[in-house]
């Protein structure tokens, strides 16, 4: 009798498990775009309209990748940097090393032009990206014009790959790029970048009107970026690229492609389908927003005219953070509270949190009442360098650049 009772209660558990699944399977597993928004897995929306990009040792099966009717453009490398040279001088190596950096570029064309030829054939739209490099940004505009030929309803880009001048074109170059491309053709170029080099020019938005409002290209490897928008002028993003090889390989990966490998990169847009294939090539700026205007005489500026020094070994960067002093006779200083805190990454190359450093004087004492000046116990933080209201900011170089805003109006909150 106990075996007979022990029986029917698994019974009873099996039977209301199977249920629970099943009633799970009913709510996520027929429609897998319940929960997904254009900030959180878009791509399960089986309405959401997907791209592929790649450069040229990216394998396609092209008959394969077509299968997949989500996929409704492709859009290739094209240029690189300047142009390479199209006559060799020097020594017999030099000369060697010329021809072979031609004859890449040439081979590299060649495929760009095939792949593009068949992308139409197959019934895809096509779009081009230019790498933006050091260099001058008029002669790269008009290099990638030259290399891609873009023909109205092709989709033009520039990537930045990241805010360091020395080895991506710079924000200033950007803009001149984006400018000259509209004066050779009446349009602008989709920005190309990732989330944190996204938020700088968001920032500077004021400084760089046209980049700023470029139709956002977004690059970031994760399924859900809810709080990333809105940034500047930008509330979304036009494509969002969320799969290559960072996140994606044999095992798992966010969403695969027939007839491509796990380094492919497939972008996602906030468009149905039929919206998408309407709004391409997205060669249209997204609009203005009036900056927030306060006047404020006790407001933050920031220079980066300091040289580079060495703190406990480490290389860093100084930045000076100083009030501005306003005239009686004068206007109050307008600027936007998003200007306030972030211009320093004007030519700081890469940003992380501030390194704690032994106070030099005793005067940060008077101007941080929190500060206490002891000396058998150093304090640590803003350390100044005179009797002026200046402060330093040791800064140390990083790859995994931390936002510059958020820093220092997590410090001037101590001054």
């Amino acid at each position: 009798m106990y075996l007979a009772e022990s029986n029917n209660i698994k019974s009873q558990i099996c039977a209301a498990f199977i249920k629970l699944a099943l009633a799970f399977v009913i709510i996520y597993g027929l429609t897998p775009f319940a929960v997904a928004s254009d900030f959180n897995y878009p791509w399960r929306d089986r309405q959401k309209a997907l791209v592929i990009d790649a450069y040229e040792k990216n394998p396609i099966d092209w008959q394969k990748m077509v299968t997949d009717k989500r996929v409704r453009a492709f859009i290739g490398k094209s240029s690189d940097g300047l142009q390479s040279p199209w006559s060799c001088a020097g020594n017999a190596t030099e000369q060697k090393i010329c021809k072979k950096s031609f004859q890449n570029y040439f081979m590299k064309r060649q495929l760009y032009h095939t792949r593009k030829t068949l992308a139409k054939a197959l019934g895809l739209k096509w779009g081009a990206y230019h790498l933006g490099r050091p260099g001058n940004p008029i002669a790269q505009a008009n290099h990638f014009l030259s290399f891609a030929k873009p023909e109205k309803d092709e989709l033009i880009a520039l990537d930045i790959e990241h805010d360091d001048p020395k080895k991506w074109i710079s924000f200033k170059d950007a803009e001149i790029f984006a400018k000259q491309i509209y004066a050779r053709i009446g349009r602008y170029p989709v920005l190309y970048t990732n989330h944190n080099t996204a938020q700088r020019i968001a920032a500077r938005r004021a400084e760089f009107p046209i980049l700023s409002r470029m139709q956002l290209w977004y690059a970031r490897f994760k399924g859900d970026v809810r709080g990333a928008f809105p940034m500047g002028n930008w509330d979304t993003y036009a494509l969002w690229q969320f799969s290559a090889h960072p996140n994606c390989n044999k095992r798992r990966c966010l969403y695969r492609v027939p007839g491509t490998e796990s380094n492919i990169d497939v972008n996602v847009s906030t468009l149905t389908i039929a919206e998408f294939d309407k709004a391409w090539p997205f060669d249209g700026l997204v609009p203005e927003k009036k900056l927030e205007i306060i006047s404020d005489p006790n407001i933050l500026m920031v220079s980066t005219d300091k040289p580079e020094t060495k703190v406990v070994s480490k290389e860093v960067v100084t930045v000076s953070i100083v009030a501005p002093v306003v005239e009686k006779s004068e206007e109050d200083i307008v600027l936007s509270k998003e200007a306030r805190f972030q211009l320093a990454s004007i030519t700081l190359d890469e940003i992380a949190l501030p390194t704690a450093r032994i106070r030099e004087t005793v005067i940060a004492a008077a101007v941080i009442p929190e500060a206490r000046e002891r000396d058998d116990e150093p304090s640590y933080g803003i350390t100044t360098t005179d009797y002026e209201p200046e402060y330093d900011v040791v800064i140390p170089k990083s790859e995994h650049a931390e936002d510059l805003t958020m820093q220092l109006q997590y410090l001037s909150g101590a001054l």
